[in-house]
C-alpha cells in the first residue's frame, strides 16, 4: 500500500490571480500529484493551495512551488490584514 500526503502550504498573493495559476501549473507539472483545492482571500492578500500525492512527488511539488512564489511575489511590497 502507497502512503499518501496532503500538502497545503499559503501564499503571501490572494490579489493576481496569474501568480497564483504559475504557483499551481508548477505544482501540476508534477506527476503524481493531485490539486484537491485552491482559494484565494484578496483581505488577507494569502492563498492557500491543497494537493495530495506519495511523498516524493508531493516534495518536490512543494519545492516548485517555492521557488516560482519566490520569483513572482515581493514581500517588501506585500500588503494585508496580517501585521508585518
Amino acid at each position: 500500500m502507497s502512503k499518501l500526503v496532503e500538502c497545503v502550504p499559503n501564499f503571501s498573493e490572494g490579489r493576481d490571480p496569474q501568480k497564483i495559476a504559475a504557483i499551481v501549473g508548477e505544482i501540476e507539472s508534477v506527476q503524481g500529484v493531485q490539486m484537491l483545492d485552491q482559494e484565494m482571500d484578496k483581505d488577507h492578500n494569502r492563498a492557500v493551495i491543497t494537493f495530495v500525492g506519495e511523498p516524493e512527488p508531493v516534495l518536490e511539488a512543494a519545492y516548485k512551488a517555492m521557488v516560482k512564489a519566490t520569483e513572482l511575489i515581493d514581500m517588501e511590497k506585500h500588503q494585508g490584514e496580517h501585521p508585518r
